[in-house]
């Protein structure tokens, strides 16, 4: 199977990342150095590319903005939890994971994957089912940033949380029940965040399998924070208190 990629910062990140890229179509005259500087990666990297019209290029990508430039990829190459904790190791880190149980909106997990490969986590851990899978719209909603991250598929996230805890990681949960606030608490290492759904939040099956449950405080009238927002602020508490590796 095959996927398109469109705009330039999806196939930059595309063409330096894990996935093979076969082939890029762009928009007849298009000019700008971002575009050419994409290009001569690519000639570099013997990617075949061709020129076509907008018309054409429209009729490839409707209703997105491919911004003048499209590319053929390889499927999104899903990782196993082993090659992640391997991953960590060659880093001489300790691991630092994230758990996403639920979240089915493609630009909150473009812009959490985005967020945790600028925090420096190792692997994300998604649903293989109940949640959005990687997609065009996850790599143009995390600017590219999924190319360089290590997703991984489990069935049952419950049984996942069981390994990591027997292979000695903590596990914390993001919950705004708890009575705990997540920049007053002490979060072990080595750590796996479990962030979930916004409307739901982590079901509870998983919750009773962390270790540890934080919340962020709200004090203003809106209940909680867009989903993408608050992995943000506890992956980077848990990145200040891991310290400058």
């Amino acid at each position: 199977m095959k996927e398109k990629l469109v705009g330039v910062n999806s196939i930059a990140e595309a063409l330096q990342g894990r996935r093979k890229v076969e082939k890029i179509y762009v928009l007849e005259e298009r000019q700008g150095k971002r575009l050419q500087d994409l290009l001569r990666l690519a000639e570099k990297k013997g990617v075949y590319i061709q020129e076509l019209s907008r018309q054409r290029l429209d009729q490839m990508s409707p209703g997105v903005n491919h911004q003048g430039v499209l590319a053929i990829v390889e499927d999104y190459p899903y990782a196993s939890l082993e090659e992640v904790l391997e991953f960590a190791a060659l880093q001489g880190e300790e691991p630092f994971l994230l758990i996403l149980d639920g979240i089915e909106d493609p630009q909150n997990l473009g812009s959490i994957i985005r967020s945790a490969e600028c925090a420096g986590v190792h692997g994300i851990i998604l649903p293989r089912h109940g949640g959005a899978p990687i997609s065009e719209a996850v790599s143009r909603a995390s600017a590219g940033a999924v190319e360089h991250m290590l997703v991984v598929q489990e069935t049952n996230l419950v049984q996942t949380i069981k390994k990591l805890k027997d292979a000695g990681l903590w596990v914390v949960g993001a919950d705004m029940d708890s009575t705990q606030e997540y920049f007053h608490t002490t979060i072990p290492t080595p750590t796996v965040l479990v962030v979930g759904s916004e409307g739901k939040g982590i079901r509870r099956l998983v919750r009773e399998h962390c270790d540890l449950l934080v919340k962020i405080p709200m004090h203003g009238q809106i209940a909680s924070l867009n989903a993408g927002v608050a992995t943000a602020l506890v992956l980077y508490e848990i990145l200040r208190q891991r310290g400058t590796p």
